[in-house]
């Protein structure tokens, strides 16, 4: 497992960082590889990065990150062609069991609505879930469309048509924006479904969180969705989300933790669950979580150190840089549930 990993057509992103092992002398160096989720890329560059750093390490063993999008993240981890996986879609308990791997959660975000509309500000607009998936499967075609317009009426909305854009990629981001839309218009569901990739009716695609940001900047009249981190480092125009208690919500660290406030991560379930329309008054209905797989038997112990002292700085001291780039880091209590799971389902 090297850092020359090759997934689909494009790696969007290569991180490779030098992460010390916590020994008086470290073994020779090694690549620790992982592949995945484009939606916590921001957010595990930074951590792999200052953990280097707090330790003041050079050398040692190595994690090479690609960002290639959740879809090719699960194929190559159940392939055993890295060391994990990241995943903004959880996978249900059986299938983890079938493929021998152990999942935890590892972040909390949100996917958000993004345009590029000549005098339309970041918050000027609102969107319900029906509204999006009519959008998305060609019934809405143009910005000033009554359904728009009711729900905005004092936006100057063009007489333009909609450009939409969706990811062309196997991705997590994918999977929660579409289980949003199944559980707000019926006619999606039907037609369309969910999954991290689906026959999208009309729009271009985008490759990673990273791609669907280019298109959206480059392109006038369109729309998109991505994490929010995306939205505050590339300047985009976000719009509020109407939640399942009528209430327009902006994306936020606060809503996404108002989303969360209830869920019932359960570790003998692997803590599958999807955060998609939750209640709450405050909850954002598009709230997502990044997941991590990893083998239940690892036979490289040098490998499955490096990667759980990674996850543990992340999840114990790097709440700080999680909340700088706009993600909820875990409550320190699901924190601990996870670490208490890696000593009974990570076998090395």
């Amino acid at each position: 497992m090297g850092a020359g990993l090759k997934i689909g057509r494009r790696a969007a992103l290569l991180v490779l960082i030098a992460v010390p092992l916590m020994a008086d002398k470290a073994p020779p160096a090694t690549v620790v590889t992982g592949a995945g989720s484009t939606f916590v890329t921001p957010i595990l560059t930074r951590w792999t990065t200052d953990y280097m750093a707090d330790f003041h390490i050079s050398g040692g063993t190595k994690i090479a990150y690609q960002s290639v999008g959740s879809g090719a993240g699960i194929e190559a981890i159940k392939a055993h062609k890295v060391d994990f996986g990241a995943s903004d879609k959880p996978l249900p308990p059986a299938e983890l069991r079938q493929a021998n791997l152990a999942q935890f959660p590892l972040v909390i975000g949100g996917v958000v609505p993004v345009v590029n509309i000549p005098g339309i500000r970041p918050g000027q607009l609102r969107f319900t879930g029906a509204v999006l998936a009519d959008i998305y499967q060609g019934t809405i075609t143009r910005w000033n469309d009554p359904a728009i317009v009711r729900i905005n009426p004092g936006a100057k909305l063009p007489d333009a048509p909609i450009t939409v854009v969706h990811r062309s990629d196997g991705s997590g981001t994918t999977f929660n924006w579409v289980d949003f839309l199944s559980k707000k218009n019926p006619r999606w569901k039907a037609t369309v479904g969910e999954g991290t990739t689906v026959k999208w009716p009309v729009g271009v695609g985008g490759n990673g969180n990273e791609g669907v940001t280019a298109a959206i900047k480059s392109t006038a009249n369109s729309i998109g969705y991505v994490e929010l981190a995306y939205v505050a480092r590339e300047h985009l125009a976000w719009a509020s989300v109407q939640n399942r208690a009528g209430r327009f919500i902006a994306p936020s660290q606060a809503s996404f933790q108002a989303a969360a406030a209830g869920a019932a991560w359960d570790p003998k379930q692997d803590f599958y669950l999807v955060l998609t329309d939750a209640p709450g008054v405050d909850a954002y209905p598009i709230t997502a979580t990044t997941f991590v797989l990893v083998p239940r038997h690892i036979n490289d112990f040098t490998r499955t150190r490096a990667l759980l002292q990674l996850f543990e700085y992340a999840l114990f001291k790097g709440q700080p840089q999680a909340t700088a780039l706009g993600y909820v880091p875990l409550p320190q209590k699901l924190a601990a549930r996870v670490a208490l799971y890696w000593t009974t389902e990570v076998q090395h």
